[in-house]
């Protein structure tokens, strides 16, 4: 039981962070692609990451909404958090050639090295969750009589 509580509270927080990401990009659209057009990286995946990024934060927090979807969302976490994760790293070691930031709302006002604990942070509560969710096998199911899954 106490897992299932400390999963509800990672799935929440998480939900949390993409809806805000999302509804933050989504309400400043233009600013979002003016930030974007001024990342360091080639022009197909700046027009790509423009429409796709909010639209993955939103269906990754309904994929953490349901018990069903809700290890998907928590592998699809991680793999967000690792990319954001690894990029403001890169920025923190001078690996660009100017560092513009395309974030929203109150996280704009981060600082680099701010940034990457919060972005360790969710990863972290990422990776735990997966740790800690129970996997639930589609193949078994129970019949009727409630005789053993098959």
């Amino acid at each position: 039981m106490p897992g299932k509580i400390i999963t509800t509270v990672i799935c929440f927080l998480l939900i949390f962070l993409f809806v805000y990401a999302s509804v933050s990009k989504l309400a400043d659209m233009k600013q979002f692609t003016i930030d974007m057009h001024n990342q360091p990286f080639p022009v197909w995946m700046k027009k790509t990451v423009v429409p796709v990024l909010p639209t993955v934060e939103l269906l990754v927090a309904g994929l953490l909404v349901f018990d069903t979807t809700r290890m998907a969302g928590l592998y699809a976490s991680m793999i967000l958090m690792m990319t954001f994760t690894l990029y403001t790293f890169l920025v923190l070691v001078h690996s660009f050639r100017y560092i513009p930031c395309s974030c929203g709302g109150i996280i704009k006002n981060l600082t680099w090295k701010q940034h990457l604990l919060l972005n360790l942070f969710f990863l972290i509560i990422s990776i735990t969750g997966i740790c800690i969710q129970p996997v639930k096998n589609i193949f078994m199911h129970e019949n009727r009589t409630n005789r053993k899954p098959v």
